[in-house]
């Protein structure tokens, strides 16, 4: 299932052959949205064919559980996480149709073994380059998440979103429906939207529209870490231990996606591909501060269950250490008791009191009177 949006000239319409992607890809001042989701082997096939993206890139847009990450395609070498161009590797289809490979014009073609033109690689500076051709050329491939939280299962659900970046197109490429997306295009198809009819807006708009669903998600996270303190310290809810287990873990595996696509935002705000403007960093600067802000929440909310945890185990090793006090106080008491019957029933002949005739009594006013100055004692010692 897919959806195109062209827009040119500030006139929108839906749907195209596929076999004419390419024909409009070309015109500059055509701006295209494909979404598609739950990608099929059809939609697989316009992405390699008439976008010509590169088959890792296809790969992992089209694979769950991949982490969020930048690449840059398009350039003599792939650049890594840090924005730093590798060696050039082996070539791949589609790469000769972008202009970041040109013919060396001195170079000599030989009629008799009709060798190809000799290709001389562009590098690509740090510094964003003003060739509307290498802008044609190159593009971005990103994957970012979006989380909300289950309070049914009291979980913290995450479902990624690939994203192909050129000059005048954006490919999205999801699992199951995403809101973020059709509110996206919603908003740039209204009238007078502030979106306009560049890529970095829609960009920095998709990205901001799944960024702050964080921050509600982060309030749930604090309250459910409040329910829990009160639970442990009010009513020492000994389920608790498990629901903390479970959403520090969760928190964890929302560390493990928001930490990363800081640094997505971060490749981005660098401009190694001429792509986005300098209006469009400004916005993106907006996303980065917000998501080193929930980076920091959930280092917060993970310090929190942390030491709720603690608070827990400390609370269960003093309850313990009540229990065994009681235990051990009643003990002696017992024991004591124990003791006085214990001398009174030996089987001598010859035993003092043998034939006292209040020796029942007697062993009886021992025990409890004994009994009671032990209880004074323990309590004078605050052992009870």
């Amino acid at each position: 299932m897919h959806s195109l949006i062209m827009s040119q000239k500030g006139r929108f319409r839906n749907g195209a052959p596929p076999d004419s992607l390419a024909l409009h890809l070309a015109d500059p001042h055509c701006f295209i949205w494909l979404d598609i989701q739950d990608p099929t082997d059809e939609d697989v096939a316009v992405l390699r064919e008439q976008f010509g993206f590169h088959p890792l890139a296809i790969e992992d847009a089209t694979r769950a559980h991949e982490r969020p990450k930048v690449d840059a395609y398009g350039i003599p070498g792939d650049l890594d996480a840090d924005g730093v161009a590798d060696d050039p590797g082996p070539s791949w289809a589609g790469f000769a149709q972008h202009p970041f490979i040109a013919p060396d014009p001195n170079a000599q073609k030989d009629e008799e073994t009709e060798e190809p033109e000799e290709a001389v690689l562009i590098p690509l500076d740090t510094a964003p380059v003003a060739d509307e051709t290498l802008i044609e050329g190159g593009y971005y491939f990103v994957i970012f998440y979006t989380a909300v939280f289950n309070p049914q299962e009291d979980h913290i659900e995450a479902r990624s979103l690939s994203l192909f970046i050129g000059a005048n197109y954006l490919v999205t490429v999801h699992n199951g429906p995403l809101r973020h997306v059709t509110e996206t295009q919603a908003r740039w198809r209204a009238p007078k939207s502030p979106l306009e009819h560049r890529v970095g807006a829609l960009v920095h708009a998709l990205l901001d529209a799944m960024v702050d669903d964080y921050f509600p998600l982060m309030d749930q996270v604090a309250d459910r870490v409040e329910d829990l303190e009160d639970s442990i310290f009010s009513q020492f809810d000994e389920k608790a231990i498990e629901t903390i287990f479970r959403l520090k873990k969760d928190l964890l595996a929302m560390r493990r996606v928001v930490a990363p696509e800081r640094d997505v935002l971060n490749v981005l705000l660098r401009r190694q591909l001429p792509i986005l403007s300098s209006e469009d960093v400004a916005y993106l600067q907006d996303v980065y501060d917000h998501i080193v802000r929930v980076t920091d929440n959930v280092d917060t909310y993970r310090d929190l269950l942390s030491s709720a945890l603690d608070s827990y185990l400390s609370l269960q090793g003093n309850r313990l250490n009540q229990i065994m006090k009681t235990l051990t106080v009643a003990s002696i008491l017992l024991m004591t008791a124990a003791l006085i019957t214990g001398f009174y029933g030996q089987n001598f002949h010859f035993f003092p009191e043998l034939s006292f005739g209040i020796g029942s009594f007697w062993s009886l006013t021992l025990i409890g009177v004994t009994t009671l100055g032990l209880v004074i004692y323990f309590r004078w010692k605050k052992w009870l």
